[in-house]
């Protein structure tokens, strides 16, 4: 199988597929491969955080135009995949010479699934693009096509609790990566201080309990397919359940607005993560830290790609409340304007190069000192 991921997550997916049991993990571009039976594929989609997309490859070939193409995919036997009176649809992506347009590639083999149908039993599976009954992929590398079932469905982002959102939302699966980057364990305090419609929250909080990440989610593509097994599946959601852990620390959202306040206590609910999560109302700027011991900060501040903020100021002040109320706290935050991170005033310890959506980011950490160093600051960047 081959599950797919966002660039810079590769090293964290494969550490969870082996943790979670995977056979021959190989680390790939976005993408992991690896193997298991029918119960782990159960398992992968349930419980994989930084994965998009779980694809079951069932055939390879060789193709450089569309005759190959329509021949490569006709030679397969789709009887054992999909029946005459079900849909389907198909997904391509190509880096090919020989072939531009995924559309064309769709077309094409969606007609030589439907013509072996036709020819064989007179009737013909019909293509739904919004509900299908099997969703296939298609990757064409030069002039390799590799022909996978998706096993996933919509993208695994969607986790199933998040009903709201705001103007600029976090993909669930970024959240989740940026988390695992963070090096959050449940082990301390967590606080998001622009924490939206509370997406970073509810992914810290799985995590920090061992939750699987889409135990929420409604359905997976794989139950609609001929040799789904109920009983196994719930079999796998039960011993998941059962690694599930206390989580004895605190973990708080602030946001300014009060409609981003309520979205976010809507999404908690909805995830059943309430007893763990605090949501208020509260202007970063205007707050201080409020529990001892070490603090795990980690949020999505605004880039001004969507949001209309003086960015040059805003990026001053939350330097500044970091760096003057917040001793003793390893804050890390997300920004996908490379120009505003200078004006944080402090210079951070770690910088990793991630995407939101197709904008080029880096996840910054920044490391407040308690004590001796809060006077001097010794990551506070040279005036």
């Amino acid at each position: 199988m081959i599950a797919k991921t966002f660039f810079g997550f590769e090293e964290l997916l494969a550490k969870e597929l082996q943790q979670l049991g995977a056979q021959e993990v190989e680390i790939g571009t976005r993408a992991v491969s690896f193997k298991g039976d029918r119960g782990f594929m159960y398992k992968a989609n349930l419980a994989l955080r930084t994965a998009l997309k779980i694809l079951k490859p069932i055939y390879y070939f060789r193709a450089t135009n569309d005759q190959n193409l329509y021949k490569g995919i006709q030679s397969m036997d789709w009887s054992k995949y999909l029946n005459a009176n079900q849909t389907f649809v198909i997904d391509t992506t190509i880096h090919s010479d020989n072939f531009k347009h995924s559309q064309f590639v769709s077309q094409k083999s969606k007609d030589a699934i439907v013509d072996q149908f036709r020819e064989r039993t007179g009737q013909r599976p019909s293509v739904d693009k919004d509900f299908p009954d099997v969703r296939i992929n298609i990757h064409i590398d030069r002039d390799q096509v590799s022909v996978a079932l998706d096993t996933s469905g919509n993208s695994l982002h969607h986790r199933g609790y998040r009903t709201a959102t705001n103007i600029a939302p976090i993909n669930e699966v970024l959240a989740a990566g940026m988390v695992l980057l963070s090096g959050w364990d449940g082990q301390s305090d967590f606080l998001d201080p622009m924490c939206g419609s509370g997406t970073i929250l509810a992914e810290a909080a799985m995590i920090a309990c061992n939750i699987p990440a889409n135990i929420n989610r409604k359905e997976f593509a794989f139950e609609k397919w001929n040799d789904w097994d109920n009983d196994l599946f719930d079999q796998i959601v039960d011993s998941l359940l059962k690694k599930t852990r206390e989580f004895h620390y605190t973990i708080k959202g602030f946001d300014k607005a009060p409609s981003a306040v309520n979205k976010a206590k809507d999404n908690i609910a909805n995830a059943n993560l309430s007893e763990y999560i605090t949501i208020e109302q509260k202007n970063f700027f205007d707050t201080q830290k409020e529990t001892s011991g070490p603090l795990h900060m980690l949020f999505n501040p605004p880039y001004g790609e969507r949001l209309d903020i003086e960015l040059e100021r805003f990026y001053r002040e939350m330097g500044d409340t970091m760096k003057q109320h917040y001793p003793g706290t390893n804050a890390w935050f997300i920004s996908g304007n490379l120009e505003a991170l200078k004006f944080v005033g402090l210079k951070p310890s770690r910088k990793i190069k991630l995407f939101n959506g197709s904008l080029e980011a880096r996840l910054v950490k920044y490391e407040m000192y308690e004590g001796s160093k809060k006077g001097k600051y010794l990551n506070r960047e040279e005036e």
